[in-house]
């Protein structure tokens, strides 16, 4: 009796290890947001966040200031980006318009940094504002939606790229060995 007993005690000590070993922990599965742009489709806002970074790091920013400073360059950003778009082409508009961005953005930074942070700031506001603009103009979204948008012609005499002519594929006339039939 005492193997029967062993055997069947270890038989259900197996069940036991076996059942506890198919439930898994489980975990909540993050959901993506749609609706929001990933990054990768969306560089405006990767390039607040990067130059909100080193606004942060140089100014010595707290928490709320640094979210504070990400929605202000988020938003200006775009609308830098926009100018861009917009006056592609015509460089004195574009830096007119851009400057009017950057003074909004200087009055809504006085209104959160502590005078110390605003200085430090107004010092060196033009590598800011460069870092702001350089990027606008280099962004590849903005290249990309231009030229969907007004698409320049291939060539100077206005012509247009069509698809390529297929070309008749060369092959050998006659017997090729071990690949006839």
């Amino acid at each position: 009796m005492t193997i029967k007993t062993a055997f069947a005690s270890l038989f259900l000590a197996l069940l036991a290890g076996a059942a506890t070993a198919q439930q898994a922990p489980t975990r909540p599965v993050a959901v993506q947001d749609k609706t929001q742009p990933s990054p990768r489709l969306n560089p405006t806002a990767e390039n607040a966040d990067r130059l909100s970074g080193q606004m942060a790091r140089d100014l010595r920013l707290n928490g709320y200031q640094t979210a504070k400073a990400r929605a202000i360059n988020a938003d200006k950003l775009a609308k830098m980006a926009a100018i861009q778009r917009k006056n592609a082409g015509n460089q004195k508009m574009i830096d007119e318009q851009c400057n009017g961005v950057c003074k909004e953005r200087d009055k809504e930074f006085q209104d959160f940094l502590s005078t110390d942070q605003y200085s430090a700031y107004y010092n060196s506001r033009s590598s800011y504002n460069k870092m702001g603009r350089d990027y606008a103009s280099n962004s590849a979204s903005i290249l990309l939606s231009d030229a969907v948008q007004n698409p320049a012609p291939s060539r100077a005499n206005d012509a247009s790229i069509g698809p390529a002519s297929t070309k008749p594929v060369n092959r050998p006339a006659g017997n090729l060995g071990r690949n006839a039939r």
